[in-house]
């Protein structure tokens, strides 16, 4: 069923833009964190996506991120929380759960990672479709990281552009996360768990981090080995599972590079074209409805930092199809 407030909303917001704007992304790769020797992240990851999009995507416009303020992180963090980790006073053992050193520039860009999230969904609801080319950190709760996650920027965007919306109609805007992330969402899903607003939507390896999940609105566990075939039928069931539950205004994808075969964290196998066919089927799924989506990278550890980068960029160039469609779609 096609929404229709969606779609006079965007119709609304597309004739106050260009017709030749560029899609947008939002980057804060200029913060680089000083891991130490040997540790696991890669994150070199994200400036060469962003290297790799200038030239092989030039209808990408890259826009510095702005970071998120103590207040926007409140709509889904706990302030003590938030202030812990800005004044570096987190017990050692919070720390360890994130999996990264404490530094003022891990406070900085996980503040613009969640601010980049914010810029795109507020250009998607008037563009169609924008994206983070990092965010995506669904592991991080309330009051709490882990797994490499900071500060939630999908909760806080979700609850941002709610209020947003709220100011303007005194409705509220129903949000659906689509976590294809191969770790499951278990932050995102402690945030929205009696939130009836908000849809969360997770397919992931069933015997993957995190071991203790937390219910999602939709769980979709998948074993080790899962390739293409079984991949896409999980997604379309879940897809229209969900559909037939909600209706989303706003669509937040996680687009984890990580269930690729080539990831040493993923499990599951992937090709490349199956990812290529995952992402179209999310984005086709909400373009159809025209419910404007908003991108995030989300997790990505190749044994080749070039093959997450790699699977990143065919992310991005199925997002660009799509965001051509909303742009040169008859009013």
């Amino acid at each position: 069923q096609v929404n229709f407030v969606a779609m006079q909303q965007f119709r609304v917001g597309f004739l106050n833009s260009t017709i030749q704007c560029p899609m947008h992304a939002f980057y804060a790769d200029h913060f680089v964190l000083p891991l130490p020797e040997g540790h696991r992240f890669p994150m070199g990851k994200y400036s060469r996506l962003r290297d790799r999009l200038r030239v092989q995507l030039p209808q990408v416009q890259m826009q510095a991120a702005p970071a998120a303020t103590d207040g926007e992180l409140a709509l889904a963090h706990t302030p003590h929380y938030i202030e812990a980790v800005s004044q570096g006073t987190l017990p050692a053992a919070m720390q360890r759960e994130i999996g990264f050193p404490w530094s003022l520039a891990m406070v900085e860009r996980s503040r613009r990672s969640v601010g980049a999230t914010v810029a795109a969904a507020r250009t998607a609801l008037s563009q169609g479709i924008a994206g983070n080319l990092a965010g995506g950190t669904h592991h991080a709760a309330r009051d709490k990281g882990g797994g490499f996650c900071v500060f939630n920027d999908a909760a806080v965007t979700a609850r941002l552009m709610q209020a947003e919306r709220f100011r303007q109609t005194k409705k509220v805007m129903p949000v659906a996360v689509i976590d294809l992330d191969v770790h499951q969402g278990n932050g995102t899903a402690e945030i929205f768990a009696r939130d009836p607003s908000v849809f969360t939507l997770s397919l992931h390896g069933e015997k993957n981090f995190p071991f203790r999940k937390v219910a999602s609105d939709l769980d979709v566990d998948l074993p080790d080995g899962t390739g293409d075939e079984v991949y896409m039928q999980a997604l379309h069931t879940a897809l229209e599972a969900m559909g037939d539950r909600f209706e989303p205004e706003l669509i937040i994808y996680l687009a984890g590079a990580d269930p690729h075969e080539g990831d040493r964290l993923g499990r599951l196998s992937l090709s490349d074209d199956g990812m290529m066919a995952r992402d179209r089927a999310v984005m086709d799924w909400a373009y159809q409805r025209r419910i404007p989506l908003v991108l995030c990278m989300a997790g990505g550890y190749g044994r080749d930092i070039e093959t997450t980068v790699q699977v990143q960029v065919n992310t991005w160039s199925v997002a660009v199809s799509y965001w051509e469609r909303w742009q040169n779609r008859p009013l």
